[in-house]
């Protein structure tokens, strides 16, 4: 759970959210700035996501979805902009924006389910975010949504099957011009461990 990771950048994240949107009160810049500022800094001179990196990208999503919370921010927009912030904050490495875009949106479905919000939206700003992201950094579209999708799903599944069939539901077919094509995250997983 996200609340019971406190300390380090999820702290920082968090407090940086929080103290953007009381300042300025716009939660898609404040997010966008925090997240992609964060990982810009902690991934100068990575040249690929490992595992350690994922863990980074999950709790500054998570941190940035809970300082919105904190503040009555809207959580579809915050999920949306987390995903749009790792993917300017991730261009720089040469490998695995597809794992980083797929761990963000698992993150910030999971952290809005956390704080009690609405998931399927959140669901559906990470894909929006991931799209949006992939076009300005010259990447494909339909990769970084279906990347996103599939990590809605994963994220979706730690909160609940009804999470999980509401999310399939609402990202099935096309979401800002782009059809997302939903690969199921559980399959592939237990595969890889055989």
């Amino acid at each position: 759970m996200a609340e019971e990771r406190k300390g380090g950048i999820f702290d920082s994240v968090k407090d940086g959210v929080v103290g953007a949107i009381r300042g300025v009160g716009d939660v898609a810049q404040a997010v966008v700035d925090t997240v992609s500022g964060t990982l810009v800094s902690a991934l100068r001179g990575v040249r690929a996501i490992t595992n350690e990196t994922l863990g980074l990208i999950t709790d500054t999503v998570s941190g940035a979805i809970r300082g919105a919370a904190d503040v009555g921010g809207d959580l579809t927009a915050a999920a949306r902009n987390s995903v749009l912030g790792v993917v300017k904050g991730t261009k720089d490495v040469a490998t695995g924006t597809v794992e980083a875009i797929s761990a963000s949106a698992e993150a910030a479905v999971h952290s809005v389910g956390d704080v009690g919000g609405d998931v399927v939206g959140a669901a559906k700003g990470a894909v929006e975010g991931a799209i949006e992201g992939a076009k300005e950094v010259g990447m494909s579209a339909e990769e970084a949504a279906s990347a996103a999708a599939s990590g809605a799903l994963k994220g979706a599944g730690k909160i609940s099957s009804t999470a999980v069939e509401q999310v399939r539901n609402a990202l099935t077919g096309t979401i800002s011009g782009v059809k997302v094509v939903l690969k199921e995250p559980f399959k592939g997983e237990e595969e890889e461990k055989k």
